[in-house]
């Protein structure tokens, strides 16, 4: 996904994870678009600081399904 595709996702809704469902996109009360991973609530930016580097392949970033398809993808493994 591309950071555009990442944003317009989450915007309306979608969940957006990265690299596995342990992480997942949002966009805080600020209008900063994080990662989070949802264990410990660890998180860092979905970008660097100049906004337009993501921080994770374009590959490894999913939406969700419905009830989690958990097909083989590569970018779905965990770390």
């Amino acid at each position: 996904m591309t950071l555009e595709d990442i944003k317009a996702a989450v915007d309306v809704g979608q969940t957006v994870h990265w690299a596995n469902t342990g992480y997942v996109v949002h966009k805080d009360r600020l209008g900063r678009y994080l990662i989070t991973y949802l264990l410990n609530d660890s998180c860092i930016g979905l970008t660097d600081r100049s906004g337009h580097r993501l921080n994770g392949k374009e590959a490894e970033f999913f939406i969700a399904g419905p009830a989690e398809n958990h097909e083989e993808n590569p970018a779905r493994q965990s770390r």
